[in-house]
C-alpha cells in the first residue's frame, strides 16, 4: 500500500481507511472512522486548515469546544458523551497511523485527553419471564413468525452480538454437542459457545422446514436467511427485536442487545462464576462483564440480606 504523495487531508484520511480494511477491520467499525474523519474534514476546511500537519493540540481544543456547545437539529440536544467520545479517538488515533507511516513527522495530539464516557448501564434488563414474553410474540403470527422465533431463541440462548448472528452459517452449529462457534467475533476472536437444548430443537426445526423455503442459489452456507434469501442486514435483525418487544407491551428501548443483556444477568442470578459469564459474552477484558454484576439483582438482594446490620437487625425485630 503506497503511502500518498502529499500530507492533504483527505488524502490521508483515504490512505488510514485503507490500511484498517487490509487489516481486516470490520465493515461497521471502517464506516464508524469514515464518518468521524468525514465530521472532522469538514469542520478544518471551514477553517482553512487543509492538512495533517496542520493539526495541533490547540486545534483540537476547538474541536472539543465545538463539540461542547454543539446541539442537534432535531430535538435541541446535546451529543452525548459517548458519541463525543468515539468522535475525538477516531481522530487522535487516525493521527498516530499517520505519525507511525511517516505522513507526518510529530504526532502533537498523542497525549491530548479525551472526555471521560465512564460505564453506563444497559438501559433494559428483562427478566426470564419477560423474555419468555417477547419469545411467545411471534408464535402470534403464524408459520410467517416461526423464523424470527428461531432467530430471538438463538440470541437469547447464546448472548451473541447481531453480527455474530448474521454471519452465522449452517456447519457453525453443531446440535448434537449443542454448541455454536463464533468465527469472527468482536477483535477477531474466535470461539465456541454452548447453545441450549430447545433452541437446537428450534434450529433444527428451521433448518428442515424453514430455511429451504427461503433459500436461493446465492444463498451460500448462510445459516438465517431473510425473504430474499440473503443474511439479514444488522439493522433489520435490531428492528425484528424491537418490534416483538413493543407487542409483548414492554415500553422500555430494548433490540438485540436486550437478550445479551438478559442472559448475562439471569447466569448471574443463578450462580454463575464471572468469569463464565465472560467467556459466554465473548468479552476480552472481564471488566467489560461486571458491569452485570450490577443488576444481578437475586444474588445481591441474597448477600445483602445475610450480611448487612441493617438488614439484620430488622430480620430479629420482627421475630
Amino acid at each position: 500500500m503506497q503511502k500518498p504523495s502529499t500530507n492533504r487531508l483527505w488524502c490521508c484520511v483515504r490512505y488510514y481507511l485503507a490500511i484498517c480494511l487490509s487489516r481486516g477491520q470490520a465493515d461497521y467499525t471502517i464506516r464508524a472512522k469514515k464518518y468521524s474523519l468525514r465530521k472532522f474534514c469538514s469542520w478544518c476546511f471551514v477553517r482553512n486548515v487543509f492538512t495533517a500537519h496542520e493539526i495541533d493540540i490547540a486545534l483540537m481544543d476547538d474541536y472539543m469546544e465545538y463539540f461542547n456547545a454543539y446541539r442537534k437539529p432535531k430535538d435541541n440536544q446535546p451529543i452525548c458523551k459517548a458519541n463525543k467520545y468515539a468522535l475525538l479517538l477516531n481522530v487522535k488515533t487516525f493521527m498516530g497511523k499517520m505519525h507511525n507511516r511517516g505522513v507526518i513527522e510529530n504526532n502533537p495530539v498523542a497525549h491530548i485527553e479525551l472526555p471521560s464516557v465512564g460505564r453506563p448501564l444497559p438501559k433494559a434488563i428483562f427478566t426470564a419471564e419477560e423474555v419468555k414474553k417477547i419469545l411467545d410474540q411471534p408464535l402470534m403470527l403464524g408459520e410467517k413468525g416461526l423464523v424470527d422465533r428461531v432467530i430471538l431463541e438463538t440470541f437469547f440462548a447464546t448472548g451473541i452480538r447481531r453480527v455474530e448472528l448474521r454471519d452465522l452459517d449452517v456447519e457453525d452449529i453443531d446440535v448434537k454437542q449443542q454448541l455454536v462457534r463464533i468465527r469472527k467475533g468482536k477483535g477477531d476472536r474466535e470461539y465456541i459457545l454452548p447453545i441450549s437444548e430447545r433452541a437446537c430443537e428450534w434450529i433444527v426445526f428451521y433448518l428442515a422446514k424453514l430455511r429451504p423455503q427461503l433459500a436461493t442459489i446465492t444463498s451460500g452456507s448462510a445459516l438465517f436467511l431473510n425473504d430474499k434469501g440473503a443474511r439479514f442486514r444488522v439493522n433489520g435483525l435490531s428492528d425484528t427485536a424491537s418490534r416483538f418487544v413493543r407487542l409483548a407491551g414492554f415500553k422500555r428501548g430494548g433490540a438485540c442487545h436486550l437478550f445479551r443483556h438478559s442472559t448475562a444477568t439471569i447466569m448471574l442470578d443463578n450462580g454463575a462464576d464471572l468469569r463464565h459469564v465472560q467467556e459466554m459474552l465473548g468479552h476480552a477484558n472481564i471488566s467489560s462483564t461486571q458491569i452485570y454484576t450490577f443488576f444481578s439483582r437475586s444474588k445481591l438482594t441474597e448477600v445483602y440480606n445475610k450480611t448487612h446490620p441493617s438488614a439484620l437487625i430488622d430480620k430479629r425485630f420482627h421475630q
